[in-house]
């Protein structure tokens, strides 16, 4: 044992001075590949670099949500079906399981999340796992344990593995003493709900993440998003999912917001593609981490008129939910979202009308839509 003391304090002298004069040559090491977790001594890891040329290994968590299965569809046209791997700890249905490659993925649980990335040599990383804001107030130590502890796993493993993070953020990151009217960037963010306060939380770790460890973080606050292909999942914004499935259903729809509340919108299709676009960006022409993206900004009487066009005798009531409205209420009435299109060529292709025929088209053709049309 003093041999092997005796060896390093060598060793030690050799490495702080060289006899030579030309200094000790030592194998750059990169802060990004540093974690503040601790990696184990007997870790094995087989480094891979792609090139430009080559597909991203793609993983999506939180992936049966309302956006997972449509960008991963998306992702897979791009780069090839084996490319793009989803996961969830729920059973997917079996056109989604047949689709292209599924695994049960736990975010709380680090050490599975580290093997997957490993074994599946992924480079791009997009975490959608997270409570939404009305279901988060209704849980909010669950809450808590997801959109917090399981980004933190996240952020960890997507900085010792050199991956390309996405994580998306949401109009609900700001709060009543925010500017509502356009919001920008980069303004006062006071949030009054779990939801709100973790995605605060996930937008300033990101980014110091990306400069203290050089992670590649990249962040979008999506507005509310309208998809045809999910049902309402939580999300104070989901009136405007719901409208198109009763008046199609029933004829009947009772709105939990007042007729007037306007907040910032977005078409599915428009938010997966903005997703994408951010993510190929070159980093050079990015100026943040995290940017506004916005498309159209409507109240729900606005959004119910423009429904009654294909359903005339929709009858639509409010009866307000106070939990919901006060969240609204907090939220901003539009997006500045300036610098993304500035930045990376952000464009919309869905304004309201847009939206609205195409949720129909998708949706079904009922008898009293025919007639419309």
């Amino acid at each position: 044992m003093p041999i092997i003391r005796n060896l390093g304090r060598a060793a030690s002298q050799l490495l702080q001075s060289s006899g030579c004069g030309c200094g000790v040559s030592l194998v750059p090491v990169r802060a990004i590949g540093v974690s503040p977790r601790q990696v184990a001594s007997d870790a094995s890891f087989h480094s891979v670099t792609f090139s430009e040329s080559e597909h991203p290994r793609v993983l999506i968590t939180g992936g049966l949500g309302q956006l997972g299965v449509g960008l991963a569809k998306l992702l897979r046209k791009r780069f090839g079906k084996n490319n793009v791997i989803l996961s969830d700890i729920r059973k997917p249905a079996d056109n989604v399981f047949y689709s292209g490659p599924f695994i049960f993925a736990d975010i709380l649980d680090y050490k599975n999340l580290r093997e997957i990335v490993v074994n599946n040599r992924i480079t791009w990383l997009f975490h959608y796992s997270a409570l939404l804001s009305a279901v988060g107030e209704a849980n909010v130590p669950l809450a808590r344990a997801v959109n917090i502890t399981g980004l933190h796993n996240v952020l960890d493993i997507a900085a010792e593995h050199n991956l390309r993070l996405f994580v998306p953020s949401t109009i609900g990151a700001f709060g009543p003493t925010s500017p509502r009217d356009p919001t920008p960037d980069i303004c006062i963010q006071r949030p009054r709900t779990i939801y709100g306060v973790s995605k605060v939380h996930a937008e300033l770790m990101g980014e110091y993440y990306h400069y203290r460890y050089g992670l590649d973080f990249r962040c979008l606050r999506y507005p509310g998003i309208i998809s045809a292909d999910s049902q309402p999942g939580g999300g104070t914004t989901d009136y405007a999912v719901k409208i198109f499935h009763d008046a199609i259903k029933s004829g009947k729809f009772k709105c939990y917001l007042r007729p007037d509340t306007r907040l910032p919108m977005m078409y599915i299709d428009d938010c997966l593609k903005a997703t994408l676009e951010v993510m190929e960006a070159p980093a050079e022409a990015l100026t943040m981490r995290t940017y506004n993206i916005n498309a159209m900004s409507f109240t729900p009487e606005e959004l119910a008129q423009e429904v009654q066009k294909y359903v005339p005798e929709l009858q639509v009531t409010y009866n307000v939910d106070q939990v919901r409205q006060a969240i609204a209420d907090s939220w901003p009435m539009n997006f500045d979202d300036s610098n993304a299109r500035r930045d990376w060529g952000w464009k919309h292709d869905y304004d309201l009308p847009e939206l609205v025929t195409t949720m129909f088209s998708y949706l079904g053709s009922d008898s009293r839509i025919a007639q419309a049309n």
